[in-house]
């Protein structure tokens, strides 16, 4: 898995003053939970773009003034209207200690339904799993080579090696819709 490095600033300072004075200074509070104790810090807003706003999932190196954490963010909370990011918490991770995190769905395959004049539609991005840190994927593979005209692929399709999906295996990740044109040159077929 692919690992970012994010350096921050410990914070004496907590309460909502203190965090609206820090975000009107470009930075995002932070908390990292799950280890020894919990840690308040601050980072610069520009370092979360790689983090957040890619599809890939990350593992994060936190350098907090010095002191050295590996984490994965746990969550990530948005301002409603301006999607400005207001606070993100990060969870330590720890050998032998699974951890939840949302993975990326990758197709792999070409869809016949796709080749016949169907258009492939996703309807779940990112499925949650379950691992050790060590074993946690880059993506979570999709095979959509045998996927017709109108049919569905379910998350209990996806091959899970060293780790657990934990997303219901009955949801639909994948759909090839019959576009109107098509549909009425089935129609006129039969």
């Amino acid at each position: 898995m692919k690992s970012l490095e994010i350096v921050g600033f410990k914070r004496a300072n907590l309460g909502k003053t203190d965090a609206k004075a820090l975000r009107l200074d470009a930075q995002v509070p932070c908390v990292l939970y799950g280890g020894a104790g919990t840690v308040h810090f601050s980072v610069p807003a520009i370092l979360f773009r790689e983090l957040l706003y890619t599809p890939e999932a990350h593992i994060v190196d936190l350098n907090i003034e010095g002191d050295q954490r590996r984490a994965i963010v746990q969550e990530a909370q948005f301002h409603p209207v301006n999607e400005m990011l207001l606070h993100v918490d990060f969870l330590e991770l720890a050998e032998g200690k699974e951890v939840k995190m949302d993975i990326p769905v990758k197709y792999i395959g070409v869809s016949p339904g796709v080749l016949a004049g169907g258009k492939l539609a996703s309807k779940l991005r990112k499925v949650k799993v379950k691992a050790l840190p060590e074993n946690l994927p880059d993506f979570v593979e999709l095979d959509i080579s045998t996927l017709e005209l109108g049919k569905s692929i379910k998350v209990g399709a996806a091959k899970a090696d060293k780790f657990i999906i934990l997303t219901n295996p009955q949801a639909p990740v994948a759909t090839v819709t019959v576009p109107r044109a098509l549909k009425s040159e089935l129609v006129a077929a039969k």
